[in-house]
C-alpha cells in the first residue's frame, strides 16, 4: 500500500538536512547513507549518494527520472552470478558425445537422412489418426 498523501514522502531527516546544507553552499559531495527506505525528492537531483547495500556503499547519482523512487532501489543487495553449473554440465556432455553429437550436425540427431535411405516409418493409411477413423476412403 502506498504512503498517504497527507503525510508526504518519507525522507530521513539527517539526509534532508545534509542535502539542504549542500544546496545552500551550492556544493556537490558524495553523501554516505544507510537510509535505503528514503524517498528521492526533487532536492536530491544532481547529488551522488553512497547507499549501503548490506556489504558496501554503492554510488547512486540521482537524476530527474528517479524522483519518487526509494534510494534502495538503485543499490542491489544480491548479486546474480548466473546458472553457470548447468551450462558447464551441458557443454561437457556435448563435448563428450564426440563429433556429430550436436543436434543438426552432420550425422547427428536431427540431421537429414541420406538420399538412398528408406524413411524410418511410412505414414499410416488412416491419415495418421488412431483407429483408422476419418481417413481417406
Amino acid at each position: 500500500m502506498a504512503r498517504s498523501i497527507k503525510k508526504g514522502p518519507y525522507v530521513e531527516d539527517a539526509l534532508m538536512t545534509k542535502v539542504s546544507a549542500l544546496n545552500g553552499r551550492n556544493e556537490k559531495r558524495v553523501i554516505k547513507t544507510w537510509a535505503r527506505s528514503s524517498t528521492i525528492v526533487p532536492d536530491f537531483v544532481g547529488h551522488t549518494f553512497a547507499v549501503h547495500n548490506g556489504n558496501k556503499f554503492i554510488p547512486v547519482y540521482v537524476t530527474e527520472n528517479m524522483v519518487g523512487h526509494k534510494l534502495g532501489e538503485f543499490a542491489p543487495t544480491r548479486i546474480f552470478k548466473g546458472h553457470t553449473t548447468r551450462v558447464a554440465e551441458r557443454a561437457a556432455a556435448l563435448a563428450a558425445a564426440g563429433p556429430g553429437g550436436a543436434p543438426g550436425a552432420p550425422g547427428g540427431p536431427g540431421a537429414p537422412a541420406a538420399a538412398g535411405a528408406a524413411p524410418a516409418a511410412a505414414a499410416p493409411a488412416g491419415g495418421g489418426k488412431p483407429g483408422g477413423k476419418g481417413g481417406a476412403s
